[in-house]
């Protein structure tokens, strides 16, 4: 199989599908790679590394689009590149189709076999292509919204870990999953006054075992969440219905009574966002602010930090890309009811329930298209 790996171009993102030692990988089991030129410059990969890894390095996206069976990537399909998918040929990348319609109708449209990172499974019910970039999200969370907390960025001028004899910064981490535990950690490990909200008590017993006294775990109805928020000098948005829109957890309402200068930053933003007021920012202009809270939404956190994600992400697509190469879309996904998962868009047919709920598509289920 040729394999495609174009240039990302969403505002400010550095990542790149296919790392050289990935490329390598497929090179060693007979399949072809082709490589936007300067693709991989973002995390430190040069033309030169590629070329070294056995692939082909080309001077156009449209060229990489035109001669590939199967495109990697790592951000969604950008209008001008999902205008260059044709049918039958795969798309492999991240999509969160379900806040984004006119996506989903270009690809609906393209008859292309899309296969998104971020609902592929795991035998324990996880979603472990989507879980690298959610512990890079999350721990960039705490780190975004301090520095949105400084006077400089139209924040409180609250330091975190306070100093002694002033007290420390309140954080409250609305979901305790990957990107809400993740949080956790770095805003304890800033010494912050930290509080996790979720629902689930199995997750609620395992984030009171691992944070003991250092957080405080807390079930999550709405009068717990009203208080919390209001009381907060930042809010993270941690919450995530696979594949799915986020609910809008935190309304204007609740938004009214938050301390002027305050910070929220919504994880969930790339599903649609968890706060009522969210609408996704870039890395190049990355917060606003409503109602005197300052608001960031970066829907690609972990392009700040290319070369971290871009390993990290590699680590668990990497084998499924392989297989797809090996065997085939159809096969792979046969053999595979996880990776099956992953396949939200074929030959004109919405294939994840979620997806087709959220935007109205008739649903059909993926098992009838694999082989």
């Amino acid at each position: 199989m040729l394999v495609g790996v174009p240039k990302e171009i969403k505002n400010h993102e550095y990542r790149v599908g296919l790392t050289p030692e990935s490329v390598s990988e497929l090179v060693s089991r007979g399949h072809g790679v082709i490589v936007e030129t300067n693709a991989g410059v973002g995390i430190g990969a040069t033309d030169d590394l590629y070329l070294a890894a056995g692939a082909e390095v080309v001077s156009t996206a449209e060229e990489v689009f035109a001669r590939a069976d199967m495109i990697v990537k790592v951000k969604e399909p950008q209008a001008v590149e999902r205008k260059m998918l044709r049918p039958g040929q795969i798309l492999y990348t991240y999509l969160h189709l379900a806040p984004d319609p006119e996506q989903t109708r270009d690809l609906v449209e393209s008859g292309a076999v899309c296969i998104a990172y971020e609902t592929v499974t795991d035998a324990k019910g996880g979603l472990p292509l989507l879980k690298p970039m959610s512990q890079v999200a999350g721990r960039m969370s705490i780190q975004a919204g301090a520095a949105a907390l400084e006077k400089a960025h139209g924040g409180r001028g609250v330091l975190l870990g306070g100093v002694p004899g002033v007290s420390p910064g309140k954080v409250v981490i609305v979901g305790g999953g990957v990107v809400g535990f993740n949080a956790a950690q770095m805003a304890v490990g800033l010494h912050a006054d930290v509080t996790i909200l979720d629902r689930n008590p199995d997750v609620l017993e395992r984030l009171e075992n691992h944070f003991e006294s250092s957080a405080k775990v807390v079930y999550s109805t709405q009068a717990a969440l009203e208080r919390l928020v209001s009381e907060a000098d930042l809010v993270i948005g941690a919450v995530l219905i696979p594949g799915a829109a986020a609910p809008k957890l935190v309304t204007k309402t609740m938004l009214g009574q938050m301390q002027p200068g305050s910070v929220i930053v919504d994880v969930a933003i790339d599903q649609g966002g968890c706060f009522e007021t969210s609408k996704a920012t870039t890395h190049a202009d990355p917060t606003y602010v409503v109602n005197d809270v300052v608001h960031y939404c970066v829907a690609n956190m972990p392009g700040g930090v290319a070369r971290t994600s871009t390993y990290a992400l590699n680590n668990v697509t990497l084998q499924h890309a392989l297989a797809i190469a090996d065997s085939g879309w159809k096969a792979a996904l046969s053999s595979n009811p996880h990776l099956l998962n992953g396949l939200n868009v074929v030959d004109g047919q919405i294939t994840y329930q979620a997806v087709a709920e959220d935007l109205g598509y008739q649903y059909v289920a993926a098992e009838k298209f694999a082989a």
